[in-house]
């Protein structure tokens, strides 16, 4: 018998084995048509609003009892879309000057908002498409009579095969009956994704055909663990797999007893194993799994899917938040990075041929000195709330940081005069993601801090190789030999000035790349906060000492392909 085995992304880590349930999209065939009431059509329409806002506090509530506040917000913005004057006019004035009927007024408005959305090259832009697909979808439900699918009424155990998952789909789910889920579409940032890895159940999302290729019933294996899901296995394939899942939940309780302990290798070597976040609520995850710290707090998120800039109060209202939660861990805060794969329609700055190269994080902030001094001011009012640390961004040149440093210093000096109290200990780093900067890495050295380096732009732009293009994507090599020296060439810079080394990029939180960090000096690895104690049992097993004697070896060696290996075989378990 042929085994069908489809290939996808791990979102969520795990194994699942149960029958298929396909979660059915309704089809929302919608016409256009023309009326004469237009009154009671605006009613009619306020009435699926009202209705749908009722839908989604049930919902919030619900989430909030099994995924906890953070996960709920997401209701919230939902609720605030369907509050959204800049949404609900247009829609409203539609029905009214053309004199069309709510159905395709909203279908017209919905589409174009989701159109603008997608076409931005960014992961969090393209999540607000889906928000308001998601929302409109309910309300043109409403509108048409026709009931959109309720997994919290799934009643066995299953793995649900869908198109994608919505945040409402995701957030209804019953951990006792779904054991995971694999979809079309999505990445490991999608909401869905997150859920699931609140849920702690597994996903394999983005395997482009499930829909296609698994029918109703039919038993499916989902690994989370390696982006796999198999159709209709054998008996044989079913019980290594129940095994594997056995090893893995061993392996998850034995991480678990690691949550308090120190990051200290075999030869008692102590490291920081910190987290990424980008809002405020990110915090539990931290903290649950047993950060150390914030190691790249991107503040970005503060910017993004709004009309306008946050104001200062609203930007230090977000920053003593997280600092308070820390209760006097490390919160390294990136400044404003935005540009490349991350806009804002509201500052209309011009499109570029090669945004990643282009005006961006600290070249647009040292030009709109505005946007760039609210919030250094808001982080300095902030930073007497908890253990600060400020990060500038995509700096090139000396030139670059001694003037963000300037603006900053500047700043300080007004709040002092104002009677404002800042901290006197706020550490101020760049990320290093411009090879020209790892290469003068020793002269920053003198100047600033700390570094922190960050090994997703500083790969793209080392091997030239733009990592959103899939045709290119087997040049995104964190393992290169040509990688590892300008990250040795960082590290080694920093500690001859006494300085300490962090790196915030994907690969600080990799497998194989952990046991080569470890013996190059990192001494602060920041991930996602759901991968700090898988880390934190590795470095518990790793000998510093033995790593930096093959460093040289590393160095040296032709290919990713064979330090990936090396590594595999020596290092991994």
């Amino acid at each position: 018998m042929i085994v069908q085995s489809l290939k996808g992304i791990g979102a969520s880590a795990g194994i699942a084995i149960a029958k298929a349930y396909r979660l059915e999209e309704p089809v929302l065939q919608v016409e256009k048509g023309s009326v004469e009431n237009i009154a009671a059509e605006i009613q009619r329409f306020t009435a699926a609003i009202n209705q749908s806002k009722s839908e989604l506090e049930q919902i919030k509530e619900h989430a909030f009892k099994e995924l906890g506040e953070d996960k709920a917000a997401i209701f919230t913005a939902h609720l605030l879309v369907l509050s959204d004057p800049e949404l609900i006019n247009p829609i409203k004035d539609k029905i009214t000057t053309e004199k069309v009927n709510a159905e395709f007024s909203l279908q017209e408005v919905a589409n174009m908002f989701i159109g603008m959305f997608e076409s931005m090259d960014n992961e969090y832009m393209k999540e607000r498409a889906a928000d308001i697909r998601d929302v409109t979808k309910r309300v043109m439900s409403h509108l048409l009579g026709v009931k959109i699918p309720n997994p919290s009424m799934i009643s066995e155990e299953v793995i649900i095969i869908a198109e994608d998952l919505t945040p409402s789909d995701t957030a209804q789910l019953n951990r006792q009956y779904v054991k995971g889920f694999t979809t079309d579409i999505g990445g490991r940032t999608s909401h869905s994704a997150i859920m699931a890895r609140s849920l702690e159940i597994p996903a394999v999302v983005g395997t482009k055909t499930v829909t296609t290729d698994i029918e109703n019933g039919v038993l499916v294996i989902l690994d989370g663990l390696t982006g796999i899901v198999i159709v209709d296995p054998s008996a044989d394939m079913v019980k290594e797999y129940e095994e594997t899942k056995a090893a893995y939940e061993a392996k998850k309780a034995e991480w678990a007893k690691l949550l308090n302990e120190p990051t200290v290798s075999k030869d008692g070597q102590q490291v920081e194993l910190v987290a990424n976040i980008g809002t405020p609520e990110d915090v539990k995850g931290v903290l649950e799994n047993g950060g150390e710290g914030v190691g790249l707090y991107r503040t970005e998120f503060l910017y993004m899917g709004r009309t306008q800039l946050p104001t200062e109060d609203e930007q230090f209202d977000a920053y003593k938040t997280v600092l308070e939660r820390m209760e006097g861990k490390p919160v390294v805060v990136r400044t404003l990075d935005i540009g490349g794969d991350k806009e804002l329609p509201y500052l209309n700055l011009p499109k570029e041929m090669n945004p990643f190269l282009g005006f961006r994080a600290i070249r647009l902030c040292l030009e709109e000195q505005d946007i760039f001094r609210t919030q250094l001011r808001a982080l300095l009012r902030a930073s007497t709330f908890g253990n600060l640390k400020i990060m500038f961004p995509m700096i090139a040149t000396l030139g670059e940081f001694r003037q963000a440093k300037a603006i900053l210093m500047e700043e300080k000096a007004k709040l002092q005069a104002e009677g404002v109290v800042v901290s006197e200990t706020i550490e101020i780093g760049i990320m290093v993601e411009i090879p020209s900067t790892a290469v003068m890495a020793d002269q920053f050295a003198k100047e600033v801090d700390f570094f922190s380096i960050g090994t997703n732009d500083l790969i793209q732009y080392t091997m030239a190789a733009d990592r959103m293009n899939e045709r290119v994507s087997y040049l995104y090599q964190p393992y290169n030999p040509a990688i590892l020296r300008l990250v040795k060439m960082v590290i080694d810079a920093a500690h001859k000035e006494g300085k300490w080394a962090g790196m915030c990029g994907e690969m600080a939180g990799d497998e194989v790349a952990i046991p080569i960090l470890l013996g190059l000096g990192l001494d602060e690895f920041s991930m996602s906060a759901s991968s700090i104690l898988q880390a934190r049992s590795q470095i518990l097993k790793l000998s510093k000492a033995e790593m930096n004697a093959v460093i040289e070896q590393l160095l040296n060696m032709d290919t990713a392909e064979e330090v990936e290996r090396f590594i595999k075989e020596m290092f991994c378990s």
